[in-house]
């Protein structure tokens, strides 16, 4: 799938808010601007892998992105905090 310069800068914005909104529902600080932008892009393919296995739909358009990046990004902060711990 061939990636135009638009696409590239709203999966980047969507992997900023994301992991930024992540960063803050998850205890603890974020990981700065790079770490939360990857965060929030490996959050949302988590969420596209893993919501439509579940059956859940949140929103339409960017909103739903964004609220399926952050899910995911929340996950995958869950999941790197309990592997830190151990």
């Amino acid at each position: 799938m061939p990636f135009s310069g638009d696409s590239v800068f709203v999966i980047l914005i969507v992997g900023l808010i994301a992991g930024w909104l992540a960063a803050k529902i998850v205890e603890g600080g974020g990981f700065g601007l790079i770490g939360d932008i990857l965060v929030g892009v490996i959050g949302a393919f988590v969420a596209a892998w893993l919501l439509p296995r579940l059956g859940i739909r949140i929103g339409v358009g960017f909103v739903r992105q964004v609220v399926d990046a952050t899910i995911g990004a929340v996950i995958l902060l869950f999941v790197i905090r309990l592997v830190r711990r151990i």
